[in-house]
């Protein structure tokens, strides 16, 4: 029995995908024969005429790896980002602006404002690195100086009491003696406040306004209207009076201590 063309299509179509997976698991398995050689102090790749081993490249992809994370917990993305997820929200607006938006806002936002940061780390660190007048384990060293004193200059004592409380850790003379293990979670516990403090009073002149509108509308016997609706245009009319925009990043920028 001779197959239709749609049938002998999907046939060939199976196989191309086989195929590309046969493929791709060989060069799969040719990239692990020589990333994982016999000894782990073998030198494997070669970078910027330097020998790295084994360990090297799996602490550089894990380093990779954590990067979001790493910019999520020790800048000042995290009380950006929410406090416009709340503004959003209290506009009653779903998917506008985007989260694509949000996001590109938030990261360029604490571009701007990590730029001292930044910059002592490029200037004490990096360079010297660059240069090869530091090893690695001396720039990360002096990298995470400049990313302590911000978040501390961020983190509520209590928050960073009770951190240095939960870890048991020894009493500390100041703040700067205190571990990146314990800054870091207490630097994120401040901002977590810290935003859902702004995001409660954007949520505030917005509130009026729908209680406003629903007491109009019950007042007239609208029941069926949603409120929503009508409040929406109100709101948008008012942030875009007050310049809600320019004086939400006015705000946000002043409200971190450099």
């Amino acid at each position: 029995m001779e197959k239709s063309p749609e049938q002998a299509e999907k046939t060939a179509g199976k196989k191309r995908k086989t195929h590309k997976k046969l493929v791709a698991l060989a060069l799969l398995s040719l990239v692990l024969m020589f990333l994982l050689p016999m000894k782990a102090s073998a030198a494997v790749v070669d970078i910027n005429g330097k020998s790295a081993d084994t360990l090297q490249i799996i602490e550089m992809f894990t380093l990779l790896a954590l990067t979001p994370s790493i910019l999520i917990m020790t800048t000042c993305f995290t009380r950006i980002v929410i406090v416009l997820s709340f503004l959003r929200n209290a506009l009653g607006l779903q998917q506008t602006p985007p989260n694509q938006v949000i996001i590109a806002i938030a990261l360029f936002l604490t571009v701007f404002i990590m730029s001292p940061v930044l910059n002592r780390i490029n200037t004490e660190a990096y360079q010297p690195y660059k240069e090869e007048q530091i090893t690695q384990e001396e720039f990360l060293q002096k990298a995470s100086v400049p990313m302590k004193e911000f978040m501390l200059k961020q983190t509520r004592k209590d928050d960073l009491n009770l951190f240095l409380d939960l870890s048991k850790s020894e009493k500390i003379a100041s703040a700067k003696d205190a571990p990146l293990t314990v800054v870091i979670p207490a630097f994120m516990t401040s901002e977590l406040r810290r935003a859902f403090l702004i995001g409660f009073l954007i949520f505030i002149p917005f509130l009026i306004i729908d209680m406003v509108v629903s007491s109009v509308l019950m007042s007239m016997g609208m029941i069926m209207l949603p409120p929503a609706m009508i409040s929406l245009p109100f709101k948008l009319l008012l942030f875009i009076l007050v310049d809600g925009w320019g004086l939400l990043f006015k705000t946000l920028v002043a409200g971190f201590n450099m």
